[in-house]
């Protein structure tokens, strides 16, 4: 997921809605952003910028709202200028009030990424995935991925909020 801010009114623009490849769930998600921002940034003043997002190198379809929370990351960091950690990966839902909700498949989520690492390269002791709250209680995760995560090897963080993922990744 990238975002490219700039000066102008629109607010986010999704790439994705605009070519078509965005479900309705996605969608929403993307307007849910648009409460954050405003809510945070525009309480005397109405927004005064441009932020397209998208998903590179994404050519199907994009449904869900699971991405929102890395959506808004993304916003944020181009917003601010603040770089972000490339070596973690984040899931999750956001609500208009920057608080992480649950989504479904954090598990596959991951494994997926554990199995990216060490067939990418191995594991170097940094990388990890960033997971709403909610989701950590009904965690189970393959017992090779729980022995790294217990080695320090490979990190899962729990996030209540925006600004706890925000943390992580700068």
């Amino acid at each position: 997921v990238t975002a490219r801010a700039s000066v102008g009114r629109l607010g986010v623009i999704n790439v994705e809605r605009q070519v078509a490849l965005g479900g309705p769930i996605q969608q929403k998600g993307v307007m849910v952003l648009q409460g954050y921002l405003a809510g945070c940034f525009a309480k005397r003043f109405p927004l005064s910028f441009n932020c397209s997002i998208t998903f590179e190198q994404n050519y199907g379809g994009v449904e869900g709202d699971s991405a929102s929370m890395a959506e808004l990351v993304a916003i944020l960091s181009d917003l601010s200028g603040a770089p972000l950690r490339q070596d973690i990966a984040i899931t999750g839902s956001v609500n208009q009030l920057g608080q992480s909700q649950a989504i479904g498949g954090a598990h596959h989520k991951i494994e997926g990424l554990f199995r990216s690492c060490v067939e990418g390269g191995g594991l170097t002791g940094t990388q990890g995935v960033v997971i709403p709250q909610a989701n950590e209680k009904n965690l189970v995760l393959r017992d090779e991925v729980a022995a790294a995560v217990a080695e320090g090897i490979f990190h899962v963080w729990s996030v209540a909020s925006i600004d706890d993922a925000v943390a992580i990744f700068t």
